[in-house]
């Protein structure tokens, strides 16, 4: 597995668990089910312009997550494998101009349970079939920031709630009315497997709140704390802490 050069990452390695058809989800409550054993596959797409925080807060999250109960080696208690993925493996500059070089293509990628959209600029269309199939097999498939555009361009969120970024709510009305806007909300569960979150920084609280999904409140706690992780916004509905102003954000 290769890690970011700016992630900090455990040097250990990881077997993909395979993917149930439908999702792995407790019906009463919307939890979600790991594996008894293996890991969970989380798959990172990026393209050319990706915000860096949008995937590395939430690669961060899902890297520092510990089951002491999982097994006795360090191994076995990181239950998620974390990849990259785009058109091809040619480097792409993600904001602020780092390079990454790609893990996978959306022609050889690992099956994912869980499937991270951060803002960016690539809408192939093979990129958009490959999230659309994504949100047909996957435990979870979840947008970040401006990655909303990318989760509605495949349709799936019609009819359904979701959120972006405060400063692209009209842009986001006018392209998709059809889709139910929530503003002010760190993130928003739009059925059993799509999520989606609001800008930047909601990135941190949905991933926070998948690990509270597949492993209870104490492991997401946990979790928080080994990242000095302060805000709360991942414990409750989703909703903000305050209300943000319709502004246009910088162009991504």
């Amino acid at each position: 597995m290769r890690h970011l050069p700016f992630v900090f990452a455990a040097l250990f390695a990881f077997s993909a668990a395979p993917v149930p058809e439908s999702p792995s989800v407790g019906a009463s409550e919307g939890r979600l089910t790991p594996p008894a054993k293996g890991t969970i596959p989380v798959a990172f797409v990026l393209t050319e312009g990706a915000v860096m925080i949008d995937f590395a807060g939430p690669w961060e999250v899902f890297e520092g997550v510990h089951v002491d109960s999982r097994g006795t080696s360090m191994e076995e208690q990181m239950p998620f494998e974390l990849y990259t993925v785009s058109d091809s493996r040619k480097p792409i500059h993600v904001s602020g101009g780092m390079q990454v070089i790609p893990d996978h293509t959306f022609d050889d990628a690992p099956a994912p349970r869980v499937v991270v959209i951060p803002a960016q600029g690539g809408h192939s269309p093979k990129m958009l079939a490959w999230i659309r199939k994504m949100t047909t097999q996957a435990d979870v498939v979840m947008s970040v920031c401006t990655g909303a555009f990318k989760l509605a361009a495949t349709g799936v969120l019609k009819g359904k709630k979701a959120t972006t970024h405060h400063g692209s709510y009209d842009r986001f009305q006018k392209e998709f009315p059809d889709v139910l806007l929530q503003r002010n909300m760190r993130y928003v569960r739009s059925d059993l497997r799509v999520f989606t979150a609001g800008g930047l920084s909601s990135g941190i609280d949905l991933a926070l709140h998948v690990v509270d999904l597949y492993f209870g409140r104490d492991v997401a706690e946990k979790t928080a704390g080994y990242l000095e992780y302060e805000g709360k916004g991942w414990t409750g509905d989703g909703s903000a802490a305050r209300a943000y102003a319709s502004s246009a954000p910088p162009s991504r």
